[in-house]
């Protein structure tokens, strides 16, 4: 889950093509193994961590 949820934050590939990587047949599944693992499906998980860092990178100058 931990290549799964870099390649999320820095592939910019779909979440398919995500889980397909990391071994998974079914998107259903991974989302399942996701939110397992991280508390939030992995759609969720990616606009938290893509919102903070915009929040961080935007903030005042």
């Amino acid at each position: 889950m931990q290549i799964a949820a870099k390649e999320l934050l820095g592939s910019g590939r779909p979440l398919a093509a995500v889980a397909e990587q990391v071994g998974y047949d079914s998107e259903a599944a991974f989302n399942r193994a996701f939110k397992r693992e991280f508390g939030m499906p992995p759609a969720s998980w990616k606009r938290s961590r893509g919102a903070g860092a915009a929040a961080r990178t935007t903030g005042p100058s």
